[in-house]
């Protein structure tokens, strides 16, 4: 949930209103994910959605890298813009939801151009030789900062790469915080500005996008 939606949810629905129209297909993934699931605050949502379709069509990417699939809204927003010859490779690893970005997926004019697959980050980045042209992580917070450096040799000059939730509803101000994913969250906040190969700028929208490019 963004600071607006919580604050000011007038403002919330000003910037949606003024935002481009979200595809029908993605109207119903997000009815669908906020009946069938116990956490429907994790999908990317329209604002976000938008951000993602716009980069990407900007970008027009060959090859996407999305680490936590969730019910696949982000994964069509970012299939909005490959290449005719793209594709997208979208990971997790909850077998009993898989169902319902499957089913989308299908549905979906991007059907040929998505890769889902059930599998742990980490263990595809240690054995993929692929280079991405645009990377979106939105999964355990946990493993911030290690998949920050497993993806640093997988990307080129002008990759992108965007964290999500890097605000972390504000935890990240804390000086001394107790939750391991704060902590884990601000680490990679660190290394990211530390980085001298990569530029980047933390966008406040929603709960924070470290939006991160390769020089």
């Amino acid at each position: 949930m963004s600071f607006f939606e919580e604050n000011c949810p007038e403002m919330d629905r000003y910037l949606e209103n003024h935002a481009s129209a979200e595809p029908e297909i993605l109207k119903r993934l997000r009815k669908e994910t906020f009946q069938k699931t116990t956490q429907p605050h994790m999908i990317s949502g329209y604002q976000q959605g938008r951000l993602l379709s716009i980069l990407s069509k900007m970008m027009q990417p060959k090859s996407v890298l999305e680490i936590g699939t969730f019910t696949g809204y982000a994964t069509l927003c970012l299939a909005e813009g490959l290449a005719e010859n793209g594709k997208i490779t979208t990971l997790d690893v909850n077998e009993e939801l898989a169902y319902l970005p499957k089913k989308y997926f299908a549905e979906s004019e991007f059907s040929e151009k998505i890769n889902f697959r059930l599998q742990d980050a980490k263990d595809f980045l240690k054995e993929t030789e692929e280079v991405f042209d645009l990377v979106f992580i939105d999964a355990d917070k946990e493993n911030y900062a290690e998949y920050f450096r497993l993806i640093k040799p997988k990307v080129k000059s002008g990759s992108v790469i965007m964290f999500d939730n890097v605000l972390w509803y504000g935890k990240v101000l804390e000086e001394n915080p107790k939750q391991q994913s704060t902590k884990k969250i601000k680490e990679l906040n660190d290394l990211v500005a530390q980085d001298t190969d990569f530029e980047n700028l933390i966008l406040p929208l929603r709960d924070g996008v470290n939006l991160i490019r390769k020089i």
